[in-house]
């Protein structure tokens, strides 16, 4: 049998079961379990209805921009004109560069979490797809990390900016914030990336869009909203 720590067995006793309960309660719940000494992640689970009633099932991959941020950093890397260098620089880039950052990427060179490209660099980033792909690193248009507007990218991803994506069995997560945020932070935050997931429920889905809904923390007990 699985030996639970004491701190475990601690925040299981605020465990809610067969009992509706509001969000807001909710949020202060996980931040209260949040005992850890870092600044855990406040992170929101869903399983989706997949299945289309014309053609196969949906793979939903989008982006939400938080209204009050993740709370996570992001070392960026812009790919661009050697002309854009400098601006990408002063748009808070923590890397930028021309032929010369294809060079090291070429060479298995990561040292950035996300990486912002113009559109006319594609040509010469997408041979390394197969490289970058399998680490979430691929720019991609849909995404916003194919853009002309480099100041703007750079400042959504580092204040904001989340990537979702559901897996075969209907589930995708992210987080909404982190246990230093306000309750009303992150309920701004949650009621934003919920509202954004419904929008992205196409005409071929019918009934419910979003089947359950799941919140905890990083090293949390998790609690679904609107259990009953």
């Amino acid at each position: 049998m699985k030996k639970r720590s004491k701190r475990y067995k601690e925040i299981s006793k605020s465990a809610i079961k067969n009992k509706k309960i509001e969000i807001k309660e909710i949020l202060d719940l996980v931040k209260k379990n949040s005992t850890t000494k870092f600044n855990e992640s406040i992170d929101v689970s869903l399983r989706i209805n997949l299945k289309q009633s014309k053609g196969g099932d949906l793979s939903l991959r989008t982006v939400v921009n938080l209204p009050n941020g993740s709370g996570k950093k992001y070392k960026v890397a812009v790919l661009c004109e050697p002309d854009k260098i400098e601006v990408a620089k002063k748009s808070g880039a923590d890397i930028a560069g021309s032929d010369d950052l294809i060079e090291k990427i070429a060479a298995g060179k990561f040292n950035f979490t996300k990486l912002i490209c113009t559109p006319s660099m594609m040509g010469k980033i997408g041979k390394h797809g197969k490289v970058l792909g399998p680490k979430g690193l691929m720019p991609n248009p849909k995404l916003g990390t194919v853009t002309t507007d480099i100041t703007k990218t750079v400042k959504d991803i580092k204040t904001g900016l989340v990537e979702i994506r559901n897996d075969k069995d209907g589930n995708l997560s992210s987080t909404i914030g982190r246990k230093n945020f306000s309750t009303e932070k992150l309920q701004e935050n949650y009621n934003y990336f919920i509202e954004t997931v419904k929008k992205e429920k196409p005409d071929t889905i019918k009934g419910e869009f979003i089947k359950s809904i799941f919140i905890t923390s990083t090293m949390g007990i998790s609690y679904k909203v609107g259990a009953k």
